[in-house]
């Protein structure tokens, strides 16, 4: 199995890459850029579909044979506004052009030629209160299940307050049995504020086969490969995450772990 906490392996350039293979995992494909301004990135989609998140920055973007101009306002993911992101098809290339220092997320996924190249958000993203109590955490949903954007990329960003957790009660998505439940592989990329705390994150089957608890630094990024995923934010620093998940089938349905699912049925 691969290591479930990934350290970025430098702090400009591509600082991330996480492949189906490197992964041992069928699906979900991550990497991150951190550009200074003038710095020029670009790939190929291949057999994925792609949707960039600018996590931070303005850049120029070009993809698909389009020149979608300059995107990006949120100087600071903290801001908490929604994410200016574009999707491309499989089977097209993209170009940025930073035009201020900027963190880039390539967020990948198995791509069917289903949907056109787009913009998505700011324009109809809303930043959204979800949980109770200390399990209260705030969501600007990117593609998810309601928004009819991708072929398989279910995307996500996630805010949690200092002294909260969050992807909690405890739930799994590693069967594909729907409606009752899917499969969906997972990836956390993870940031702090302020920069110098840790978050923890546990990853866990109910069986104990899969058992590990991380301390999550800012700009790590955690694998789900199956079981539950909680993460916690110590008091004195919240955090950030942004949510990649892609399986066989583009609905996200989970089961809760049965020691917790009575707070489910609590606060419902």
């Amino acid at each position: 199995m691969a290591d479930l906490l990934l350290k970025p392996f430098g702090n400009h350039g591509k600082v991330h890459q996480i492949t189906p293979a490197s992964a041992g995992w069928r699906y979900v494909g991550f990497s991150l850029f951190r550009l200074r301004a003038g710095d020029v990135v670009g790939e190929a989609t291949g057999d994925n579909e792609v949707i960039l998140v600018m996590v931070e920055g303005k850049a120029h973007l070009t993809g698909a044979g389009q020149d979608w101009g300059e995107l990006g306002d949120r100087m600071d993911v903290f801001e908490k506004t929604p994410p200016h992101s574009l999707y491309l098809p499989n089977g097209t290339e993209w170009q940025a052009e930073a035009t201020t220092d900027c963190t880039i997320a390539v967020c990948a996924a198995p791509g069917r030629g289903g949907h056109q190249a787009r913009r998505i958000g700011p324009e109809g993203i809303t930043l959204t209160e979800r949980g109770k109590g200390t399990n209260t955490r705030y969501i600007n949903n990117i593609a998810m299940e309601a928004e009819d954007y991708c072929d398989s990329l279910l995307v996500t960003e996630v805010f949690t307050p200092a002294g909260h957790w969050s992807s909690y009660p405890s739930h799994r998505h590693d069967e594909d049995d729907f409606p009752r439940i899917t499969y969906l592989e997972e990836t956390y990329y993870h940031r702090l504020n302020p920069a110098q705390g840790f978050g923890i994150q546990r990853v866990y089957t109910e069986d104990g086969t899969l058992d590990e608890t991380m301390a999550i630094s800012d700009g790590d990024v955690v694998l789900v490969p199956r079981g539950h995923h909680p993460c916690g934010a110590p008091y004195g620093f919240e955090m950030y995450y942004l949510n990649v998940m892609a399986g066989p089938r583009r609905n996200w349905r989970f089961q809760a772990d049965p020691a917790v699912q009575w707070i489910m049925d609590r606060d419902a």
